[in-house]
């Protein structure tokens, strides 16, 4: 397969990202996991410190995804740079909205919440419904879907190609999965999502990380 755009730049910050992000899931999945059994009820929010420092991972991890894509985009042979591309479009529109939504949690939501004012758990409260909530939600189970679902027919060929291509059709299908719990207004249905996006995802950009590395780049490139 051509890689003939894939440069040693996008192979070193394509395999630095991809790892980072599999390390930053890692420990999202254990501060999660933490959250969930320090709760009395499991339809209570997931409370601090473990939220906070989930928002924190989740504005590492978002736009380090984001130079995984781009270098997916790079990575991927002319036939199908129109998945890679829409994939990095889809992922830029991830990384966007989370950010947006956890930094405005970390830091203005808190001062806004003192106030007692009625509306602000529609808006700014982790609980559904609200604003905030289904913003994120938009964010990981549509737009982080359909970025692993447009990637994954970029990789092709070996067994290793095979395996992130399977593993990012599960992580999308899983991702997507979770909206059903919106439709539901159901959220612990809406957790098979957290399944695709903070779990199979792991093991997808773990093996991005391998198959950068193993790429040839670009001949003459002596970066």
């Amino acid at each position: 397969m051509s890689h003939e755009g894939f440069t040693s730049q996008h192979r070193a910050i394509g395999r630095a990202a991809a790892w980072a992000v599999s390390l930053f899931l890692v420990l999202y999945a254990v501060t999660t996991v933490l959250g969930f059994l320090s709760l009395r009820s499991p339809l209570d929010p997931i409370g601090d410190p473990y939220f906070s420092i989930m928002k924190l991972l989740i504005l590492l991890i978002a736009p380090l995804m984001v130079l995984s894509m781009v270098a997916v985009h790079a990575y991927a042979s002319p036939g199908v740079k129109a998945y890679s591309l829409s994939a990095l479009v889809f992922m830029i529109l991830l990384a966007g909205i989370t950010s947006c939504v956890h930094f405005v949690s970390l830091t203005v939501s808190p001062q806004i919440e003192a106030t007692g004012l009625t509306w602000v758990p529609m808006f700014l409260s982790f609980k559904w419904p609200s604003v905030v909530y289904a913003l994120d939600i938009l964010a990981w189970d549509w737009f982080f879907a359909l970025s692993m679902l447009f990637a994954a027919p970029v990789f092709k060929g070996g067994r290793l190609e095979t395996a992130v291509r399977v593993l990012m059709i599960i992580s999308g299908v899983l991702s997507l999965a979770g909206l059903i719990g919106v439709a539901l207004a159901d959220m612990q249905v809406r957790n098979i999502g957290i399944i695709g996006y903070a779990l199979v995802a792991i093991f997808v950009f773990l093996l991005l990380g391998i198959v950068f590395g193993r790429t040839q780049c670009v001949a003459g490139d002596t970066g």
